[in-house]
């Protein structure tokens, strides 16, 4: 079911994503302080989206997640090409103690490949779409990750894009996190209230 999702037409996605994505107005800077800036790494094409990760060394536990859960033919040999929201070695690391050794049991194969499939966008997404813009685009998953172009350092979700690249089939952006389906945006912080003049 979900390798079928994957595979649906990307006809849809990119009309999600082109209604999806507005452009938003800057906002008035505030005076709380800013927040560190994501280190940025450098994604060299190779190839496929599959021959990229393999080449850049920073991706191996995605890779053995991949494989573990029969998606590395489907992203290498995606047709109409894909875009991937790949989480590096280091994200993988950050999450809670064994829960990646959890997904990657055999018996949790299903679990693995749920959570793969929500970095899996069913459609090409050039970094000059979503520049400027945010939204949210639908996964192989059927459900939405929230791009936002119009930060420094470019968001998913709560994970920063740290580098991005155009391959054979498709694009690969970095994240410094391992997304998770069903997230939600934290709620904005309310206006202070007035104070009453004495």
């Amino acid at each position: 079911m979900i390798l079928h999702r994957l595979l649906l037409t990307a006809a849809a996605t990119l009309a999600i994503a082109g209604s999806a994505l507005a452009q938003t107005p800057a906002a008035p800077a505030a005076p709380a302080a800013a927040a560190p800036a994501a280190a940025s790494l450098s994604i060299t094409p190779a190839g496929s989206i599959v021959d990229t990760l393999k080449a850049n060394g920073q991706f191996t536990i995605l890779l053995k997640a991949l494989d573990a859960s029969n998606l590395t033919a489907v992203v290498a040999r995606a047709s109409p090409p894909l875009t991937l929201l790949a989480p590096t070695d280091a994200a993988f690391q950050a999450l809670p103690a064994g829960q990646l050794d959890s997904l990657m049991k055999t018996e949790n194969s299903a679990k693995l490949q749920a959570l793969l499939v929500y970095h899996v966008i069913n459609a090409p997404v050039p970094l000059a779409q979503v520049q400027g813009k945010k939204g949210p685009v639908a996964t192989g998953a059927g459900s939405s990750v929230q791009i936002d172009g119009t930060t420094t350092p470019m968001m998913i979700n709560d994970a920063s894009v740290l580098g991005d690249a155009q391959v054979s089939n498709g694009y690969v952006y970095a994240i410094d996190k391992v997304l998770t389906p069903g997230w939600t945006p934290p709620a904005a912080a309310a206006a202070p209230a007035a104070t009453p003049a004495p």
